[in-house]
């Protein structure tokens, strides 16, 4: 047992600690930081909408039937409208944090609770499937957790809070991990029934709460820059997927 639990919740533990990879944002002054937010959230539409195209919903569809993974795929964009309509009538006692910093947070929750899922299945399956999917996770989630992290800060979170509740956030793949060892592989499948409902908050997140942010801004030379952004974050998603994805 020992063999299998210590290196699942090290490759977890590790998964969450890639969180803090937007700690080199701190280093940027005021003025500096301000004028990447925008495109580091152009950046985050990309990587949602990559990560749901051409991982979670691919992954859905090999799994289970095209109408379940459909109606997941609703329910979770339709929860997340809710969440945001909640928010909005009951805020979190923030004033200054937009309601689609926590959207976000509650996504990245959801996702990375997956992945802490399909961590333990890997290494249930064998060490070196386990190292692979590890791999692939943590080379995927960098560029995701930058931008996140840019999300959060443009949403109104001071530094410190956005480093640290994005941590947070992080920290449910180890839950994901933990549950799925204690279970077994049971809630591996199980989670091939989240993937499709995290797609569709991911979609909701970059659609109706990101891309309006991106819409206010004035400049037809900075669109364009930032069209390139969306782009580049849809191409890196899209190259872990041709490079073997999450290793599923």
């Amino acid at each position: 047992m020992l063999h299998t639990w210590l290196p699942a919740l090290l490759s977890a533990l590790v998964v969450s600690l890639i969180s803090f990879a937007g700690v080199f944002l701190l280093s940027l002054r005021g003025g500096r930081l301000d004028k990447v937010l925008m495109y580091l959230v152009s950046f985050a539409v990309g990587a949602l909408l990559g990560n749901a195209l051409f991982h979670l919903l691919p992954e859905a569809y090999a799994h289970i039937s095209s109408s379940w993974t459909a109606w997941l795929c609703a329910a979770g964009f339709l929860v997340f409208f809710l969440l945001e309509h909640l928010l909005q009538t009951h805020p979190a006692g923030h004033g200054a944090v937009k309601h689609y910093g926590y959207l976000s947070l509650y996504a990245d929750a959801i996702h990375n609770f997956t992945d802490g899922i399909l961590i333990a299945v890997a290494w249930l399956a064998g060490p070196e499937v386990g190292m692979a999917t590890t791999v692939a996770i943590v080379l995927h989630e960098i560029p995701q957790e930058i931008s996140d992290f840019g999300v959060l800060l443009q949403a109104g979170f001071t530094r410190r809070r956005a480093l640290w509740y994005n941590f947070y956030s992080a920290c449910t793949s180890i839950v994901g991990a933990v549950l799925t060892l204690w279970t077994g592989e049971w809630l591996g499948q199980l989670s091939t029934y989240v993937l499709p409902f995290a797609a569709g908050g991911f979609l909701y997140l970059a659609a109706t709460s990101l891309l309006p942010e991106i819409l206010k801004e004035d400049s037809r030379h900075r669109t364009w820059l930032y069209l390139l952004c969306i782009a580049a974050g849809v191409a890196a998603m899209a190259c872990f997927t041709a490079s073997g994805g999450h290793g599923h």
